[in-house]
C-alpha cells in the first residue's frame, strides 16, 4: 500500500507540474479522455503507466514506434554507435550518412529517388521539399489538401490543411491554395503554370484516415507533369510498413518527385527525418550548396539507428505482417459495425493504418475513455473527432489484435448501457 501511494503523489505532482511549466490545456483535454497516464516501462505493442498498468499503444505518436518500444535491437545499435560517434558535425561527411542515404535511394518507390537531404522532424523536411520546389522550378504556388498534416513549422504550417492550426499565425506564405483530397476536378481546376509543387499524403493521418479513390494519385502525377510541377508525397506517417508496404505510396503506379520520410526512421529512440528526391531536382543544390542546414538532421548516431530500423523491416519482413494483422482488424471491425451500428459508423484500413468513424463527435473522446479503462491508448482525430485512429506497432501479435478488439466490443458496449450512443448531446 506504501508503495501505492507514493506512485499516486508522484502522478498528482508530475501533472501538476507539466500543466504548471509546459501546457496546462493539455492535461486538461488528456484527462478528460483518460488518456492522462504517464508513460514509464515500455517495450514492443506495451506501455506502463506509472501506476503499473499496462496498455497496447494504438497511438505510437502517429507511426513513430513501427518497430516497438524500445525494441532491443535498435538498442543495440545506439549503444554501439555512443562507443565511437556522437551527433557529428552537420557541415562534414561521415561514413554513416552515406550508408544511410544509399539505403533510402535503394528503398525508395521505384529505386528513383536517389538524393536526400536529412533533417530531425517532419515539418522540417516538409519545409525543405517545399523550398526545393520553389527554387528547382522557379515557380511559387504550392497546392495541398483539406485536412491534410505536415508540421507546424514555417512553409509546412502554410500548407497544412486545419484552419485552427494557421489563424494565430497569420498572414502566413503567401500563394498556398487547399483543394478537396481526392477531388481530382478541383485539382485540375487548382493547377496551373504558376504551380511549383502539390504536397499531398497517400493518406490523410491527421484527417481521418481518409483513403483516395483509386486513380486519384495518378491523376495528380499526370496533372503535375503537364503543368511542370513537382509532386511531392508526404509518408511521414505512412511509411516505414505501416499501410503494408515500405511506402504508402508503392499501393499505386506513382513515383513522386520528392518524397518525406521520419518518425519510425528513428526506431522510436533518436529522432531523424529525410526528403528523398530525383537527382535531376538537385541541379538546384549545385548553384546554392549552402541553402538549407539542419544542425542535427542526419546525425550520426541517427544514422546508425535508421539503417537499423531499415534491416530490421526488411529482415523481419513487417510489411507482410502489417498486412496480414491490418486484415484481422478488419473482420473484427466488420463485426463491431454490425454489432454497434449506432456507434460505428464505418471504418477505413490500410494494414496498420486504421480509422473508425464514429456516428457522433463526442463519441472520439468518450472512446477514448473508455478504452484507457480497457488498457488500450488510442486517440481521435484532431480534424474529426468523429474518427479514432487505431495505429498500433508493427510488431503486434494476432492475441494483441484480439485485445483491442475486444477492448473495442467492451467500450461499445458500455457507452450504450450509458445512453452514450450516436444520439447522446
Amino acid at each position: 500500500m506504501g508503495n501505492s501511494k507514493k506512485k499516486k503523489v508522484n502522478r498528482e505532482q508530475i501533472l501538476k507540474d507539466f500543466a504548471e511549466h509546459i501546457n496546462p490545456s493539455r492535461v486538461r483535454i488528456l484527462k478528460a479522455a483518460g488518456l492522462d497516464l504517464i508513460e514509464d516501462r515500455r517495450q514492443g505493442p506495451y506501455v506502463w503507466d506509472i501506476s503499473g498498468k499496462k496498455y497496447i499503444d494504438c497511438m505510437t505518436g502517429a507511426g513513430s514506434f513501427n518497430v516497438g518500444r524500445r525494441n532491443p535491437q535498435m538498442i543495440a545499435a545506439l549503444r554501439q554507435a555512443l562507443g565511437k560517434y556522437d551527433l557529428g558535425g552537420f557541415l562534414f561527411f561521415s561514413e554513416l550518412k552515406v550508408e544511410l542515404a544509399k539505403k533510402l535511394a535503394e528503398v525508395s518507390p521505384g529505386q528513383a529517388l536517389s538524393c536526400v537531404t536529412f533533417g530531425c522532424g517532419g515539418g522540417e523536411v516538409n519545409d525543405f521539399a517545399i523550398k526545393l520546389s520553389r527554387g528547382f522550378t522557379l515557380k511559387t504556388k504550392v497546392i495541398s489538401a483539406e485536412k491534410s498534416y505536415h508540421g507546424h513549422t514555417g512553409f509546412s504550417l502554410s500548407g497544412i490543411g486545419r484552419d485552427a492550426y494557421q489563424k494565430p499565425f497569420r498572414p502566413l506564405m503567401p500563394d498556398f491554395e487547399r483543394v478537396p483530397f481526392g477531388d481530382l476536378p478541383a485539382m485540375e481546376r487548382a493547377i496551373d503554370d504558376r504551380t511549383a509543387c502539390v504536397i499531398l499524403e497517400p493518406i490523410l493521418g491527421e484527417g481521418g484516415i481518409v483513403i483516395p479513390p483509386a486513380g486519384y494519385l495518378e491523376g495528380v502525377r499526370a496533372l503535375c507533369d503537364q503543368k511542370k510541377a513537382l509532386l511531392i508525397i508526404d509518408e511521414i506517417q505512412t511509411g516505414w510498413g505501416r499501410t503494408g508496404k515500405m511506402f504508402g505510396i508503392e499501393h499505386t503506379s506513382v513515383i513522386p518527385d520528392i518524397m518525406t520520410v521520419g518518425k519510425s526512421l528513428g526506431g522510436g529512440l533518436f529522432p531523424i527525418t529525410a526528403a528523398l528526391y530525383r537527382p535531376e531536382i538537385q541541379d538546384f543544390l549545385f548553384s546554392n550548396p549552402f541553402i538549407h542546414f539542419s544542425t542535427f538532421g542526419g546525425a550520426d548516431l541517427g544514422c546508425a539507428v535508421a539503417l537499423e530500423v531499415i534491416r530490421y523491416i526488411q529482415e523481419n519482413q513487417l510489411c507482410d505482417h502489417s498486412r496480414r494483422m491490418g486484415e484481422l482488424f478488419t473482420q473484427g471491425f466488420n463485426k463491431l459495425q454490425k454489432k454497434y451500428p449506432q456507434i460505428l459508423a464505418e471504418y477505413r484500413s490500410r494494414g496498420l493504418m486504421m480509422g473508425l468513424q464514429y456516428t457522433h463527435e463526442s463519441l472520439g473522446p468518450r472512446m477514448s475513455l473508455e478504452l484507457s479503462k480497457q488498457g488500450v491508448i488510442a486517440v481521435f482525430s484532431g480534424n474529426d473527432p468523429r474518427v479514432m485512429r487505431i495505429m498500433p506497432t508493427l510488431v503486434i501479435t494476432s492475441a494483441d489484435v484480439e485485445f483491442v478488439l475486444n477492448a473495442l466490443d467492451l467500450s461499445m458496449k458500455a457507452l450504450i448501457q450509458k445512453g452514450e450512443n450516436g444520439q447522446h448531446k
